[in-house]
């Protein structure tokens, strides 16, 4: 696919510009260049260095690691709005802070609502992003905005791999949706991890809804953070007579030891995207590890975008031919 420079700027952050380059070279485009540096106290600088008036933007930052990088993103859409592009579309693969979606407990935050707030009124005038933690955190935003599904990718992946008898399971009842959304893409059944937490990093019991004996089972979860909740669905799986097991998730975080846990567990491989960089030295201690990108799927939800296509043909992809393919935009 060809994007036509002079009308559309795709703008990287600093959280992962490889998959920022990966999405341009699949659109045909060069990225726009973007002067990001520090001053002294640590405070953060941004600047577009080309001449954007009138143009579509697209600039893309994945959010996790604390707060630098949702600084620095809010700092380039303002920079980007007062530069006075016409349209400003922030893709952002992992949203961070998108866990924090209702309130639980009295006096607590809804994050992600905040979140939100603060993108909007930076300056974006469309939001997109990849498998959120929660579908209704899209009604966050007063603007228009995308929920892209990895699904997809891992429908493929598993698709060549011609696995007997596969199912896929949600390590909790919070992921019965995103799970379904793959077993119909594969043709299998479904089962459930249900979950008992001490803490909110820790989990205390596990019992398993759903008959997994002889199967290929499927963990499918939106994030992975220190990996104790699917090593210990797995050792379930394992019990409950799972022939083997597999993992495919849309955000690896790898907090701690994580890569560790899940080179040492019961797993026979571990599928994640690319949407958080990490380098390659982190990922290659793991060696039950497979990285599959997004970038075609945000290449051509950014051409679609552009060429007022609609978005619902890569959404209900299900089991009709994959769409990313190259396309060439009218001068």
């Amino acid at each position: 696919m060809r994007l036509h420079p002079p009308s559309v700027v795709v703008f990287s952050g600093s959280s992962n510009q490889p998959l920022v380059q990966e999405i341009c070279n699949h659109l045909g485009i060069t990225h726009g260049h973007m002067d990001i540096r520090r001053f002294s106290d640590g405070e953060i600088y941004c600047r577009p260095t080309m001449h954007i008036r009138g143009k579509e933007v697209f600039v893309i930052q994945s959010t996790n690691g604390g707060s630098d990088y949702i600084i620095e993103l809010l700092i380039m859409i303002d920079a980007l709005k007062r530069a006075s592009a016409e349209k400003i579309t922030v893709v952002v693969p992992y949203f961070g802070y998108a866990r924090q979606d209702r309130k639980t407990k009295s006096r607590e935050p809804i994050t992600a609502k905040l979140m939100a707030n603060i993108i909007q009124t930076a300056g974006a005038t469309r939001f997109m992003s990849v498998d959120l933690h929660a579908g209704q955190i899209q009604g966050f935003f007063d603007i228009p905005s995308d929920n892209l599904t990895a699904a997809l990718l891992f429908k493929n992946y598993f698709l060549s791999k011609h696995l007997e008898q596969p199912i896929i399971v949600s390590p909790d009842m919070g992921g019965v949706e995103r799970a379904k959304v793959l077993s119909r893409m594969l043709h299998c059944d479904i089962a459930v991890c249900q979950k008992n937490r001490t803490e909110t990093d820790q989990v205390d019991s596990m019992h398993l809804i759903g008959e997994v004996q002889g199967k290929s089972a499927i963990l499918m979860d939106d994030i992975i953070s220190t990996g104790g909740t699917l090593c210990k669905a797995s050792e379930l799986l394992m019990r409950k007579g799972a022939k083997e097991v597999f993992a495919c998730i849309s955000h690896g975080l790898f907090v701690g030891n994580c890569l560790e846990k899940m080179n040492s567990s019961v797993f026979k491989e571990i599928v994640v995207t690319n949407s958080v960089n990490h380098p390659k030295e982190l990922l290659q201690t793991c060696s039950k590890l497979k990285i599959l990108s997004i970038a075609p799927l945000i290449a051509e939800a950014v051409f679609r975008i552009c060429m007022n296509m609609s978005l619902s043909e890569v959404f209900d992809d299900i089991s009709g031919p994959t769409l990313f393919k190259d396309h060439q935009l009218p001068e």
